[in-house]
């Protein structure tokens, strides 16, 4: 599988330097489209190296797009992440820790009583929808919201199929559906009924700013494809850990409807105006697809579970070609509002990364996660994660430079990475190098006291030694 990423980034390189020169300065207040495609993994994609999925689209748009390499989600899965993108702030602000509930897995494997977790952002935190409603634009979201009932109160004007739902539901693919959708035609297909509302919304308002936040249910589970994709790719030759012709299925299905929306736009002659972010809510399911040479998957604070597809793309604003200096979904926030309304005073915790668009340097930060919850396992066997029993037990990470640290708090564990040369977080230097360990746990803890981060303490009663070694032998024997 690493040799197929590597090819996929020669090929992305290649195109660099092969468009015009961008515009400068950066006109303001341009349209917005945000995709943010629902467990898709970081290299489930033909432009990341996949040879098994086919993504024409996609691949297509990498090459007028920048293509951030080192791009995170805010966390590891759906609500927190999502809840954070819209927000710009650190769950410390929102409270959104994980998908309800905090305390997954059998409480006698819990050591510790898991931290506090909201449900829905606080209706006094500002988000996206405001800031671009505020700002003059016409708002819509179009699929999975996920983190209230309801985004009509959080600065959208139109939804469609939004409300706490994190998945589809059983079948719920295909009409008549789960979420609030009303099918208009019987076995229709979830997402292609997404992109005809997004499509209905962008020729509604081709002669007004809009921001269209599109977060497909797609490739969440359940998994359900279109039945003859699912027969294009039973009989397609697949890889090591990417060969589900159902997921494959899943996943052209969306890049053909991201293609359709990239042609309405062209059509409408609004690309040039058009900022366009593709991205994914946090990383793949490991059991589903394999994201080597990253390790784990979705859950996990392990590059698998938190390492992204990211492509932004703007007219020839800003130009084509790999960027390799890591990011997350906490500056998209910052770096609409310093493109859209810089002088507004807002309390955001990310960056703008408008820099990097336009060919310049970022000054290097680090970056944080936050995680005093418990998630269980999906698959010990296939997860590859710190714990057969659980995806994460409560901790924390830190990003600096080339190096990672992972701090947990059951045992007072860590673990030390050095991306540059262990990206598949394999070789842990937290021993053999005590100078570096030291300096990065010194960050994290200020992080956390600067900002108010919960750190589980309370011991949980239903705790048992004896049961969870027993546990752990029994996954062992698998």
């Amino acid at each position: 599988m690493k040799k197929y990423i590597i090819m996929g980034v020669l090929l992305i390189a290649g195109i660099r330097g092969s468009f015009g020169q961008i515009n400068s300065p950066l006109p303001t207040q341009p349209n917005v489209v945000l995709i943010n495609v629902d467990d898709l993994g970081w290299a489930d994609l033909g432009f990341m190296g996949s040879t098994f999925y086919e993504t024409p689209n996609l691949d297509q748009l990498s090459t007028e797009s920048k293509v951030f390499m080192h791009a995170y989600a805010a966390a590891s899965n759906c609500a927190p992440s999502r809840a954070t993108m819209l927000t710009g702030r650190y769950p410390m602000s929102h409270g959104i820790y994980t998908v309800d509930p905090a305390d997954r897995g059998n409480p006698k494997t819990r050591q510790l009583m898991a931290s506090p977790n909201a449900k829905s952002i606080p209706a006094n935190i500002y988000t996206l929808g405001q800031f671009f409603q505020d700002n003059g634009y016409r708002t819509g979201v179009f699929g999975k919201w996920h983190v209230s009932d309801d985004p009509l109160d959080y600065g959208f004007d139109v939804n469609v199929g939004g409300n706490h739902r994190g998945n589809p539901g059983k079948d719920g693919y295909f009409s008549p559906y789960n979420v609030n959708v009303e099918a208009e035609t019987a076995g229709e297909y979830l997402t292609d009924r997404l992109t005809n509302e997004a499509i209905s919304f962008v020729k509604d308002n081709k002669d007004q700013r809009f921001f269209l936040y599109l977060p497909f249910y797609t490739v969440h589970s359940p998994l359900q494809g279109k039945p003859e994709l699912v027969e294009k790719y039973k009989n397609k030759k697949g890889s090591e850990g990417q060969h589900n012709p159902v997921y494959a299925a899943m996943i052209e299905s969306m890049d053909q409807n991201v293609g359709r929306l990239l042609t309405t736009l062209d059509k409408l002659q609004l690309s040039d105006n058009t900022l366009i972010v593709f991205t994914s809510d946090n990383g793949g399911i490991r059991a589903t697809s394999y994201q080597d040479p990253l390790r784990a998957g979705k859950g996990s604070y392990y590059e698998g579970g938190i390492r992204v597809p990211l492509l932004i793309k703007w007219g020839n604003q800003i130009s084509p070609g790999i960027e390799d200096t890591p990011v997350s979904q906490l500056d998209f926030f910052p770096t609409f509002k310093a493109l859209i309304s810089p002088k507004a005073e807002l309390d955001l915790d990310g960056d703008s990364i408008l820099a990097l668009l336009v060919d310049d340097k970022l000054k290097q930060r680090d970056l944080f996660w936050h995680f005093p919850i418990y998630l269980e396992a999906y698959n010990p066997k296939e997860d590859g994660s710190r714990d057969p029993l659980f995806r994460t037990r409560p901790g924390s990470v830190i990003l600096s430079g080339q190096w990672k640290l992972h701090q947990y708090f059951e045992d007072g564990g860590l673990e030390l990475y050095d991306l540059q040369t262990d990206p598949s977080e394999t070789n842990n230097l937290a021993l053999s190098n005590p100078k570096k360990t030291q300096e990065l746990l010194e960050k994290l803890e200020k992080w956390r006291t600067d900002f108010g981060a919960p750190i589980p303490t309370i011991k949980n009663p239903a705790y048992d030694a004896a049961f969870e070694k027993e546990a752990k032998e029994k996954v062992s024997e698998l």
